[in-house]
């Protein structure tokens, strides 16, 4: 199952996220290469990030975000997470 998760920026996010970028990426790497991250980045407004992952249940998308070093780190300040149904492109 897919999930979208909105991931807003806190007013620190713009200071603190040089430092904590390595991070951020050295933990969604190995998701993205187990094939959970589908997509992910920064809205280009400057509102926070969207994010695209598989999990099993709303609780298995969570606790992706909670160990998120972005979040762990105050970066991310809200965060919205949604049931996605893709229709398109088809999944192979």
């Amino acid at each position: 199952m897919h999930f979208v998760i909105i991931a807003r920026d806190a007013r620190v996010a713009r200071e603190k996220r040089p430092q904590v970028r390595p991070a951020h990426l050295a933990y969604f790497t190995p998701l993205y290469n187990e094939g959970i991250v589908v997509f992910a980045g920064p809205l280009t407004d400057g509102a926070g990030s969207l994010i695209v992952v598989k999990a099993d249940s709303l609780s298995d998308a969570w606790q992706l975000m909670v160990r998120d070093p972005y979040v762990a780190h105050g970066i991310f300040e809200d965060i919205e997470i949604h049931p996605f149904t893709r229709t398109f492109p088809p999944e192979d």
